[in-house]
């Protein structure tokens, strides 16, 4: 199964931009809920994104509600938090994902994380860092899968 990565509302076309070349690379979808703190044509989007964005199976969404009312693959959600203790180690990655993240300013709402406390994880930090770049989370988490459904693969 394949990933999907979910950016709810992202800020910086940069993060999103990168977060689209590892999509591509590691065949995984990305999906864009909206408002955006950029437009989707905006130069630094492009240029991080680099010339595969192109070929880079992505949605938009022009809400929450939206991404929800869709026909969703019937593969599990988790969702990325600084607000839980759980590692995202312990989420059963395997089968592929939806993996949710929220703005870089804020994270994901706290409704969102409410209704889902069983589904939470965090990518654990030290010396009392309060989060990590958008990106680089995104890449964690998701070659975590990656390597999970490797070794599922093998066995």
């Amino acid at each position: 199964m394949r990933f999907h990565i979910v950016l709810h509302q992202p800020r910086i076309p940069q993060n999103t931009g990168n977060i689209g070349r590892l999509c591509f690379a590691s065949d995984s979808v990305l999906h864009l809920i909206y408002p955006l703190g950029f437009s989707i044509s905006q130069k630094e989007l492009k240029r991080a994104g680099m010339d595969y964005w192109k070929d880079l199976e992505v949605y938009e969404w022009e809400s929450l509600e939206a991404f929800w009312d869709s026909n969703l693959s019937p593969i599990p959600h988790f969702y990325l938090t600084t607000k839980v203790k759980h590692p995202y180690y312990q989420a059963s990655l395997k089968d592929g994902a939806y993996l949710h993240f929220g703005r870089e300013d804020a994270g994901l709402s706290e409704e969102i994380l409410r209704v889902n406390q069983e589904l939470c994880y965090t990518i654990p930090m030290q010396n009392n860092a309060r989060s990590l770049n958008l990106a680089t989370s995104v890449g964690i988490v998701l070659y975590e899968g990656i390597r999970q459904r490797e070794i599922a693969r093998i066995l």
